[in-house]
């Protein structure tokens, strides 16, 4: 199996490093806090500093972000500057990928995923788990689509978008770039770049600082 190795050691990090266990040689984490370096999480060890991607060959997939930070993925990845090549794209043993469906470098694919037919995923992508797209769904790269979410066919996110959980997408609706639905909310109409919506409908909230 291919030597792999995971940016972050959070939640999201962990549950990828367990999704990969089956295909890839999970070597660890690599995460900059200090504190944590030589330590274990979920029985792998952090190696160190993200800088250390550049002393490995192994291939490499950024797990990091959460609601309150989902830009940080993409500032990593642009800061380690690694090409397209050497990232992993990750896909859970229980996650389906259907006909016609593709999926781009350093996405997470985590279990119960499932990709109906001709589903487009950008790159560096995190899928939680048990969230359904169905058919003729894009997703762009650094999107963040959280557990439970439904995408109706059609759907688009733009890079960056992120889905909380539960969040339903009407067939196709497009939720701006580097917007974010809050969990739980129904979206019926197109969500525009760089705010937060919530609710069932969903309406705007504010305005992303």
């Amino acid at each position: 199996m291919t030597d792999l190795v995971i940016v972050g050691a959070g939640g999201f990090a962990r549950e990828t490093a367990s999704a990969a266990r089956d295909t890839w040689n999970v070597l660890g984490f690599l995460d900059d806090d200090p504190a944590l370096h030589g330590t274990v999480r979920s029985g792998l060890p952090i190696l160190g500093g993200t800088e250390r991607v550049h002393e490995t060959d192994a291939a490499v997939v950024v797990c990091v972000g959460n609601p309150r930070n989902f830009t940080a993925r993409k500032q990593i990845v642009e800061r380690l500057g690694l090409p397209a090549e050497r990232y992993a794209t990750v896909v859970h043993p229980l996650a389906s990928v259907g006909a016609g469906s593709v999926l781009g470098p350093g996405t997470v694919l985590l279990a119960g995923t499932v990709l109906t037919a001709d589903v487009a995923v950008g790159s560096h992508v995190a899928v939680m788990p048990q969230a359904v797209l169905t058919h003729d769904d894009r997703v762009g790269d650094y999107c963040t689509i959280a557990s439970g979410v439904r995408l109706g066919g059609g759907a688009v996110l733009d890079e960056g978008a992120y889905a909380g959980s539960g969040a339903l997408i009407r067939e196709g609706v497009k939720v701006g770039a580097w917007s974010l639905v809050g969990m739980g909310s129904v979206v019926l109409h197109d969500v525009p770049a760089g705010e937060v919506w919530a609710g069932n409908p969903a309406r705007l909230i504010r305005p992303l600082s």
